[in-house]
């Protein structure tokens, strides 16, 4: 089993900073945290950033372009999201997601090329 642990998130005013943590741990052989995805209140979970195991890429929502930096430790198995500038509509459960068999390459954006997923962490903006 491979269990996704998130933190990071919490209440903020409008303009400020997060950045979640997403912590893989358990049978991780050949399994890698890929991509941080969102889900609000009565909508689907849409795609935020992601970012390839040899972090020479990555690709962003355009939402959040510009503002949110996604990053990664290999040696940790963790990836990072670094949320500055929030606005309210960035208010979320913020999801991690990690797949097997990773080309070193490409970055993941679809929910369904995900085979794990964190318990979530909510992220509320206040304006």
């Amino acid at each position: 089993q491979v269990q996704l642990v998130e933190s990071g998130g919490g209440l903020v005013q409008a303009g400020s900073s997060l950045r979640l943590s997403c912590a893989a741990s358990g049978h991780t052989f050949n399994t890698y945290p890929m991509g941080w995805f969102r889900q609000a209140p009565g909508k689907e979970r849409e795609f935020v950033a992601a970012i390839s195991l040899d972090d020479g890429k990555a690709d962003y929502a355009d939402s959040v372009k510009g503002r949110f930096t996604i990053s990664r430790d290999n040696a940790k198995n963790t990836i990072f999201l670094q949320m500055n500038s929030l606005k309210p509509e960035d208010t979320a459960v913020y999801y991690c997601g990690a797949r097997n068999l990773v080309a070193v390459h490409n970055v993941y954006v679809r929910v369904d090329e995900y085979d794990y997923w964190g318990q979530g962490t909510q992220v509320t903006v206040s304006s």
